[in-house]
């Protein structure tokens, strides 16, 4: 054989053996530990295709082409935004496919990922379950309850294709003038510490000898969560959100820290840092607490991620100096940016912060370290692809009553009859009519708050479910008229002949910074329908409400009170309780104070008083006499009977008296 025979030869044998090293991908190898997959597809990466995974950019911007051209790590859907109007479950699946292959036919093929805010429900989703908000769940103190809902939501999201959520909020709400107040569990840490079980429900129970940190979601069923706000939220001044959290080591380390230990020793993916700044410092760019305490001191390993345009939100005002707010965040430690639109200013900009060397590529490759992990962990690049197997799920009924259960455990019974020895609770089923008032009544957008369909939730009817006032009707006797009157007068109390009243008021929706208030009032007309409806005849009042809110000046017009928080879309749960089939379990999660001035107040606080303080809750005594609905014999007819055979009855008894005085003389009487 020549020499240049033998060359030819040589070069094939190079070309073939190339080939075969092409085929075998390491970090296509599912029986390959995760840290081998991750340092081969690292290694096998351009700065392009790294920056690429760190970017999260919003469905409305997305396409095929753009996640193939800049590589994009993931795609969420903010509040409100859908495929479509009323979407069906093939919408969604179809729309992540489209978006999923565009990443797909990259060169590494490395799939992205779908976030969505699933924060009681995938709440979004038309036709989904919502579940009661956080402060509802906080008031069962049920940790196993709050673990199922997480189960079920993880398969309400994949119902959708979709495969991370933006939840649990663990923050620890300190001022219920926060507007994300609802959003907590409750003020005390412990609480929210027990309620970290739900992301077992959406992710899955961890292995035995789990490595304390490391992410884990167990399968096709579940999804990726993400405990949100790192830190400190829930305890900024004023409860203004975003605003400056003024705290201690000692408050931080023992009031809002812990959760966040629950949380990660329980295998959560990712974690959000908070708008909000500790001490006059912006959590997106604080290196100490980002880094040096939740990745180096708890060991996070999942990603970290920014809140929507939270980077932009580091100077003041936002984006006045983006490029800075870049640098500022990922040095910080932010893994993963929430741009949401203007993605290739992002990608520009930390680009040339790293060729400039303000941005070490030791610092890109541990952002898209902690990515891989997360996306490998789930089996993202084994089952890339979403498909309708789990459309199903959406709203199923074991679902709704599950969020059923979970409003019923979730009420407090703050007040029951107007002395020691009578109780208005239960309502009796039987009546001879019922008075059903107030804004909250009859709209399930009210009933499920903000987040809810839309970003600040709605009014009337935006999804399927159960209205307060359709679980009455439907829990009444069939015998029992109800009347429904949203905000009657005085006139037409007077005119109506009622055995009693529920009133059901409370607040608007809201979300976030819309929700901040000073005064904490009931919605209008909500006071004038308490005071005319409770004055005229027996009222029960249902609060529907994402706090406390001013209640103590019309106490002592009702018979009974409930807090009801944000039930969502199961309102039959309120309906089982008031009228006894269930009884009252829930406790207070949080302080309900007198007036506002009182505020901040928690309790432990020298200052603490209360119009009821923290974990109150009362329960029935069944050994004392309820009330009988007043006329619970009937109706007229059934009246008008029973008054007729009382006079006759007094007719026998007086003439055997007038018998007797005849039949004995006065000397013997």
């Amino acid at each position: 054989m020549t020499s240049s025979n033998t060359s030819w030869v040589c070069l094939l044998l190079l070309c073939f053996a190339s080939m075969g090293d092409a085929e075998y991908m390491k970090y296509k190898d599912p029986k390959q530990p995760i840290n081998t997959r991750i340092n081969d597809l690292i290694g096998r990466m351009t700065l392009a295709e790294k920056i690429g995974q760190m970017t999260q950019i919003e469905r409305q911007v997305a396409s095929p082409d753009v996640m193939k051209k800049y590589f994009i790590g993931s795609i969420l859907s903010g509040g409100g935004s859908v495929p479509a109007p009323q979407a069906s479950p093939s919408i969604w699946v179809n729309m992540v496919n489209e978006f999923q292959k565009g990443s797909l036919s990259t060169r590494l093929g490395i799939p992205m990922i779908y976030g969505i805010d699933a924060v009681h429900g995938n709440n979004n989703v038309y036709n989904a379950t919502l579940f009661p908000h956080n402060i509802g769940l906080g008031a069962t103190r049920d940790p196993d309850l709050v673990k199922r809902i997480g189960e079920a939501t993880a398969l309400e999201v994949r119902a959708t294709g979709i495969q991370y959520t933006f939840a649990p909020c663990i923050a620890v709400c300190r001022d219920p003038r926060w507007g994300r107040c609802y959003e907590s569990y409750s003020e005390d840490h412990t609480v929210v510490q027990q309620m970290t079980d739900i992301i077992l429900g959406l992710q899955g129970e961890i292995p035995v000898n789990h490595t304390k940190g490391v992410p884990y979601v167990a399968g096709k069923d579940k999804v990726a969560a993400c405990a949100k706000h790192f830190v400190g939220d829930g305890g900024t001044h004023n409860g203004i959100n975003e605003n400056n959290t003024i705290v201690d080591q000692h408050g931080l380390l023992s009031i809002h820290m812990p959760p966040y230990y629950d949380s990660i020793i329980k295998g959560v993916a990712t974690i959000m840092v908070s708008y909000s700044s500790l001490n006059g410092v912006k959590m997106h760019a604080n290196h100490d607490l980002v880094t040096g305490y939740l990745k180096s001191k708890l060991h996070f390993r999942g990603f970290v991620i920014s809140d929507w345009l939270g980077i932009d939100r580091i100077t003041s005002p936002p984006g006045a100096n983006y490029t800075y707010s870049v640098q500022a965040g990922i040095n910080a430690g932010i893994d993963m940016v929430m741009v949401p639109y203007n993605y290739t200013d992002y990608i520009d900009d930390l680009t040339s912060l790293v060729h400039k060397g303000i941005v070490n590529m030791s610092r890109i490759d541990d952002a898209v370290r902690r990515i891989l992990r997360v996306k490998f962990t789930m089996g993202l690049f084994e089952n890339p692809l979403a498909d309708l197997s789990f459309a199903d799920q959406l709203g199923k009924k074991e679902h709704r009553e599950l969020a059923r259960e979970a409003v019923r455990k979730s009420l407090v019974l703050l007040k029951n009859g107007n002395s020691p020895n009578q109780q208005f609770l239960p309502l009796p089923k039987k009546a001879r009519r019922i008075l059903v008032a107030g804004s909250h009544a009859s709209n399930l957008g009210y009933q499920c708050g903000g987040w809810s369909i839309q970003w600040m939730g709605g009014s009337g009817d935006i999804t399927t479910g159960t209205t307060i006032l359709d679980a009455i009707n439907s829990t009444v006797a069939d015998s029992t008229p109800v009347v429904y009157s949203e905000n009657p007068d005085d006139s037409f109390m007077k005119h109506n002949d009622f055995s009693f009243a529920i009133v059901v008021v409370g607040e608007a929706p809201y979300s976030e910074t819309v929700g901040d208030s000073t005064d904490l009032t009931i919605l209008d007309p909500g006071p004038d329908t308490i005071r005319t409806v409770c004055s005229a005849v027996k009222c029960a009042v249902v609060i529907v409400s994402g706090r406390p809110v001013v209640i103590e000046p019309y106490v002592p017009l009702m018979e009974a009170l409930v807090a009801a928080w944000l039930p969502g879309t199961e309102g039959q749960g309120v309906a089982d309780v008031l009228f006894g089939d269930y009884g009252f379990t829930g406790k207070l999660p949080r302080t309900w104070f007198k007036s506002v001035d009182q505020l901040p107040m928690n309790v432990g606080d020298p200052h603490y008083d209360p119009l009821y303080p923290y974990g109150f809750g009362l329960t029935i005594n069944s050994s004392l006499p309820g009330f009988s609905g007043v006329d619970s014999l009937g109706d007229a007819k059934q009246r008008v009977i029973y008054v007729l055979l009382c006079c006759l009855l007094s007719l026998v008894l007086i003439n055997d008296l007038v018998v007797g005085v005849l039949q004995y003389p006065p000397a013997v009487l």
